[in-house]
């Protein structure tokens, strides 16, 4: 896991701001903020094959019946990424401890995890509903964001170009390597350096109850979810999708209120 105090972020330089440009309104919470943080996967982009999808070619490829579920994945997902430094390396690792954890021969794992990477193409993602207008609005608007994303720098990067966010004025801070993972307060804390935002004053938008709402609130930030995975923390609105946040319907209360 890493423990160095200085953060490290990857800094994408900006294309030229868009001309003719409609300010659209922002719904609170985000009407206010001086900044926005924002997750990655399954809120501003997501896999056009999912994971799921992948792991089941990645055991028909190795000639094996399915050893492990993908929500097994999932959950291994943070504890390995504190300790890899690429996603071949997180994924070779979390799948042959998910084989050994199972009686399996763990090079199995490993085979598993070569399949599943011939199969997985990192660019292969496209944005999330209402991304791409909400970001229009706060590039409007002048409020900046940044991007705060639990996962290797190889396969995040791969997607933030693959959808264009880097011809956006964006920091990315790769949580898990250059800041503790979500939902760790120091994840946060780096994505507000980058923003050179208080607390009080940003939001964090993202899809998971604990890595990114959670975490958020604890770190001083007003938190957004989005979608309807899990219970909704203490404190967090809860929106459908991020077009809502273009509209004053949020599903849920402003905290604040």
């Amino acid at each position: 896991m890493a423990t160095a105090t200085t953060t490290t972020i990857l800094t994408i330089t900006p294309n030229a701001m868009r001309e003719n440009v409609d300010p659209t309104r922002l719904a609170s919470p985000l009407a206010d903020a001086t900044g926005v943080t924002f997750d990655l996967d399954d809120t501003l982009v997501s896999y056009r094959r999912s994971p799921g999808e992948v792991l089941a070619a990645a055991f028909a490829a190795v000639g094996v019946d399915p050893i492990f579920p993908v929500e097994a994945y999932y959950d291994r997902f943070a504890e390995f990424n504190d300790r890899t430094d690429s996603m071949a390396q997180l994924r070779t690792e979390c799948f042959a401890a998910l084989c050994e954890e199972r009686d399996r021969d763990p090079d199995l794992g490993r085979v598993v995890a070569d399949a599943f990477a011939d199969e997985r193409d990192h660019a292969n993602v496209a944005w999330r509903p209402g991304a791409r207008d909400l970001l229009d609005a706060l590039d409007a608007r002048g409020v900046p964001y940044a991007v705060v994303t639990n996962g290797p720098p190889d396969a995040q990067s791969a997607k933030v170009g693959a959808v264009g966010l880097d011809d956006r004025a964006v920091d990315v801070v790769f949580a898990g390597h250059d800041a503790p993972a979500k939902p760790d307060v120091g994840a946060f804390e780096a994505g507000l350096s980058a923003l050179d935002t208080h607390p009080g004053d940003a939001v964090h938008v993202g899809d998971s109850p604990e890595s990114d709402a959670a975490g958020a609130i604890a770190a001083g930030l007003r938190a957004v979810l989005v979608g309807d995975r899990g219970p909704t923390p203490s404190g967090a609105v809860r929106v459908p999708s991020l077009g809502a946040l273009l509209a004053p319907d949020l599903v849920g209360d402003d905290p604040r209120n």
